[in-house]
């Protein structure tokens, strides 16, 4: 068996084009296997099948070094009305540790209008936790004094640093117009990114997939000389907005939180909900394939019975029990009102992933009562906080856009407000 990545991933993309979804399956590791099969692969080509058409042609294989000695390949793939890239971790052995289908890069990042790069210099870091390294970039605004700062964190999915997503970068967006503003902002590779067999770990959970890494960036900026350490805040979007809560509590140095669209309906319910939207907004087979097998997926998270011991395989997005399990213990609001800390809560009116009804209600009741809290709704940003019209779906994902201009406005006037207003809110907190 020829085990050079490159040709694994050939390989793969031949099976996929000519619908050999059990030689796809017959490549996965014994981790991968657990969480996926031949028809999980299926429906999710069926789904990009009907989106953008049957395959017109296959590119070159990239191939990129990992830890842990794996090769992380991408393959494009052009389609009748559109493209796709086809993503695979593949280890010593030519098996596949991590695979997924992803939005194509059809265009170049560009700086969005309201960064001004000559404001701020960056540079690369590194953050570990539990014995694994990841890559970071820090951002520091130029002059000298001391900056509050603000560690971003992407939602779920092994999303690298930017929340890289077909030719869209929300975080870059965020970190470069927050450090035009005067904000120091770290960002870094999800551990699942770097590491991607920590993903498919039995024991692996959503604490484990944020918590240590976030706080060690929180300690990372602590220590940096352009940093005011009574000025540390916690931006996360979607799960990372979810899981801040917890990273507040788990490292006091956090001043406050800003939660972009941070979910808080189950997660399991959540997703039959979008699943349910998308075969309404795109009714095909495979849509409506998708409902059920979520339905089925969710009712297991919602057992009584759900243990350690129930296959990832019968479980939404292929997570384990345990992350599961972690996910149903945690209540995102309740954890946020213990902390009596200030937080900015944002939510696009045009998301369907995360809504106003499902989720942002949720945070508004919770914590209305309590100072400090700040909540805006954006209406006609998406899940992304991209500005559009109609309907939002996961097409629209994938055109070049720019977190919109009032977000970043509204988080920076909040995180770095003016000196007159920064007093008074701190004596709020105080008394």
């Amino acid at each position: 068996m020829n085990t050079d990545p490159t040709t694994v991933a050939t390989k793969i993309v031949t099976a996929l084009r000519d619908e050999q979804f059990a030689a796809v399956a017959s490549f996965f590791a014994p981790p991968l296997q657990a969480v996926a099969s031949a028809d999980s692969v299926q429906a999710a080509w069926a789904a990009e099948i009907n989106k953008s058409g049957p395959v017109a042609a296959t590119g070159e294989p990239v191939a990129e070094t990992m830890q842990q000695g794996l090769v992380r390949v991408s393959v494009p793939v052009t389609q009748e009305r559109g493209e796709l890239t086809v993503l695979m971790s593949v280890d010593d052995k030519g098996m596949l540790q991590g695979f997924r289908l992803a939005p194509a890069v059809t265009a170049e990042w560009a700086a969005p209008a309201y960064a001004k790069p000559g404001a701020f210099t960056e540079e690369e870091v590194s953050v570990e936790a539990a014995s694994l390294s990841v890559a970071g970039t820090l951002s520091v605004p130029a002059g000298s004094g001391l900056h509050p700062a603000v560690v971003l964190l992407g939602g779920g999915g092994p999303f690298d640093r930017d929340e890289t997503y077909g030719p869209n970068k929300p975080l870059k967006d965020i970190a470069w117009g927050l450090a035009s503003r005067g904000i120091v902002v770290l960002r870094f590779d999800k551990v699942t990114h770097t590491h991607a067999r920590v993903a498919n770990e039995d024991d692996f959970t959503m604490t484990e997939e944020y918590v240590p890494h976030a706080v060690a960036a929180v300690q990372l900026l602590q220590k940096h000389p352009a940093v005011d350490a009574a000025q540390l805040f916690v931006l996360g979007h979607s799960m990372g907005g979810k899981v801040a809560p917890r990273i507040a509590a788990a490292e006091p140095a956090v001043a406050g939180l800003v939660i972009l669209a941070g979910d808080t309906q189950p997660m399991q319910q959540a997703a039959v909900r979008v699943a349910s939207y998308l075969a309404e907004v795109n009714p095909t087979g495979a849509n409506k394939q998708a409902v059920a097998i979520i339905s089925r997926q969710a009712q297991a998270v919602d057992d009584p019975a759900l243990s350690t011991s129930t296959k990832a395989s019968a479980l939404p997005f292929g997570f384990s029990a345990s992350y599961w399990l972690d996910m149903r213990a945690y209540d995102p609001v309740a954890a946020a009102a213990k902390l009596h800390k200030p937080m900015f809560i944002a939510q696009g009116g045009r998301d369907y992933q995360v809504t106003i009804d499902d989720d942002f209600a949720r945070w508004k009741t919770g914590l209305s009562a309590q100072p400090g809290v700040v909540f805006r709704i954006y209406p006609t940003d998406n899940h992304l906080f991209f500005p559009g019209k109609g309907q939002s779906t996961p097409a629209e994902y994938e055109s070049p856009q720019h977190v919109d201009v009032a977000v970043i406005k509204d988080i920076a006037r909040w995180v770095n407000p003016p000196k007159g207003l920064l007093a008074r809110l701190r004596a709020v907190f105080a008394s």
